[in-house]
C-alpha cells in the first residue's frame, strides 16, 4: 500500500526537486522556448505571405501572359489578312496585264488582218485593171466591122475572165 499512499518526505522532496527543475527551466529555457517558438510563427506566417503573394504574382502573370497571346493572335491575324489582302492584289494586277496584254495582241491582228485585207483587195484591184486592159486590148486588135460583133465578142471575153 505504500505504492498507493507516497510518504509525506518524498512528497515534500518530490515538490522541491519539481519546484528547482521548474525555476531552472523558466529562468534559462522558457525564454529561448518561447523566442524560438515565435520565430517559428513568424517565418510559417512569412512563408504563408511570401507564398499569397508568388501566387498573386503567378496569378497577374499569367493574366499578362494571356493577353500577350490574345495581342499576338490579333497581330497573326492581321498579319495573315495583309497576306491574303497582297496575294488578292498581286493577283487582281497580274489578271489585269494579262488582259491589258491579250487585249494588245488582238488589236495588233485586227491591224494586221486589216492591212492584209486592204492588201488582198489592192490586188484584186489590179488584177481587175488589168484584165480591163488585156480585154480592150482584144477589143482594139481585132477590128470588126460590124458593131453587134464587137458587143457579143466583149460578152464572150467577159464570161471567159469571170472571177471566182
Amino acid at each position: 500500500m505504500e505504492l498507493l499512499l507516497p510518504g509525506l518526505g518524498l512528497l515534500f522532496w518530490t515538490l522541491i526537486a519539481f519546484l528547482v527543475v521548474f525555476f531552472l527551466l523558466k529562468a534559462f529555457a522558457w525564454k529561448p522556448i518561447l523566442a524560438s517558438l515565435k520565430e517559428r510563427e513568424t517565418g510559417i506566417a512569412d512563408a504563408i505571405a511570401s507564398a499569397d503573394k508568388v501566387k498573386s504574382e503567378m496569378a497577374a502573370l499569367k493574366n499578362e501572359n494571356e493577353a500577350l497571346m490574345t495581342k499576338a493572335r490579333e497581330e497573326r491575324a492581321v498579319m495573315i489578312k495583309e497576306a491574303k489582302e497582297t496575294a488578292d492584289k498581286m493577283i487582281a494586277d497580274a489578271k489585269d496585264k494579262a488582259k491589258s496584254e491579250y487585249d494588245r495582241i488582238v488589236s495588233d491582228a485586227q491591224t494586221a488582218i486589216l492591212q492584209q485585207k486592204n492588201a488582198a483587195l489592192t490586188d484584186v484591184k489590179n488584177q481587175v485593171g488589168s484584165l480591163v486592159i488585156e480585154v480592150a486590148e482584144k477589143v482594139l486588135s481585132r477590128e470588126l466591122s460590124n458593131k453587134a460583133d464587137q458587143e457579143n465578142y466583149i460578152k464572150q471575153l467577159t464570161e471567159g475572165a469571170k472571177l471566182n
